[in-house]
């Protein structure tokens, strides 16, 4: 079997070509630039009135950019499906001084740039250029996804619904979407629609980045010896951790890594293994929440992996780097796969 698995992350999009006759630490890894990152550069490089289509998609740095490009003078207009990159509530991108319309023939003078987490037929020519082949049996992608719901905030509706997927100890696995994802996952919703646009036919699984980072971990040559222990993925802007028993989440908090010290990280991870941690002194600290089924046993080791990870140094916990396939940097893709596998 071979599998597409891309990770879309805040720094970057990580990607890897599984093929089941081959080793996982012979499988075909990118590490790119993350989407936002390069449509930023592109709108920067633009010296005109720019008309945005596509998809919803990570906003990163998106937002500032195209706020800073209004205030040279330039007009902004958006159709009304990318610009929930902005905001889901479309009143509120209106606030910032950008239209919104989904005629884009009305608007011939100005540039046109298009707003995406995925760009496979860009991909599929990057990788025919090395003769490698684009065919694969299934296709797997992350993005972080907070959902939306009108009367509720980001931070607060992401942590409902971990705690709701988390009502019994569960497999990481479990977290990927095979089938139908729920409509309040709009940019889930958004990597089907393109992935689909494309012409490829075949439904991608789709995953939260972190939850697929938890799953690699898990897969990790390390953990796999354990029973019983923590992961930890502490990325640019979310830390997540989850406890594990017998291969099955126990608990888990959700946090701003900006608000992490190492203190207060090894205190967070203690409580959590313990049982003790609540929901309220993480949201309290600024924090997504806290939510526990039962204590671990004990924690034999600390797995770690994510970008800003460096911060367990400031810790007296016993870790290790996540590297499951012998790079540390696919933990995500990982997950993606043996999600697939099952």
């Amino acid at each position: 079997m071979r599998i597409l698995a891309i990770d879309v992350g805040t720094g970057t999009q990580d990607i890897m070509i599984y093929d089941s006759e081959k080793e996982l630490e012979n499988a075909i890894k990118l590490v790119l630039p993350s989407p936002h990152l390069y449509i930023s550069q592109q709108i920067r490089e633009t010296e005109n009135d720019i008309y945005f289509k596509g998809e919803i998609m990570g906003g990163g740095k998106i937002k500032n950019t195209i706020l800073e490009h209004k205030e040279k003078g330039y007009d902004i207009v958006m159709n009304s499906t990318c610009a929930r990159t902005i905001r889901d509530d479309l009143e509120q991108v209106k606030s910032f001084g950008i239209k919104i319309s989904d005629e884009e023939k009305e608007f011939r003078d100005y540039s046109k740039i298009t707003l995406g987490d995925i760009n496979i037929t860009k991909l599929a020519e990057f990788l025919l250029g090395y003769d490698l082949e684009f065919d694969f049996d299934k296709i797997a992608i992350a993005v972080q996804d907070h959902g939306y719901n009108e009367n509720m905030g980001d931070r607060d509706f992401r942590f409902e619904k971990i705690r709701e997927k988390v009502s019994q100890p569960i497999s990481p696995l479990s977290f990927g979407f095979k089938d139908e994802i729920p409509e309040y996952f709009t940019r889930m919703q958004a990597v089907r629609r393109q992935v689909k646009n494309e012409g490829i036919e075949e439904l991608p699984l789709v995953m939260d980045t972190k939850f697929a980072s938890i799953a690699g971990m898990c897969f990790d040559e390390v953990a796999k010896k354990l029973d019983s222990f923590i992961v930890i993925d502490i990325g640019n802007g979310h830390t997540t951790a989850a406890s594990i028993e017998n291969g099955k989440i126990q608990g888990v908090f959700e946090h701003h890594t900006s608000s992490l010290t190492g203190e207060s990280l090894e205190r967070y991870i203690k409580r959590l293994a313990s049982g003790e941690i609540t929901h309220e002194e993480v949201y309290n600290d600024f924090g997504h929440g806290a939510h526990v089924l039962n204590p671990i046993s004990k924690i034999e080791k600390v797995i770690v992996s994510g970008p800003k990870r460096e911060l367990i140094e400031k810790t007296n916990l016993d870790w290790h780097h996540a590297a499951p396939g012998g790079d540390v940097m696919m933990t995500g893709t990982v997950g993606l796969v043996k999600t697939i596998l099952g």
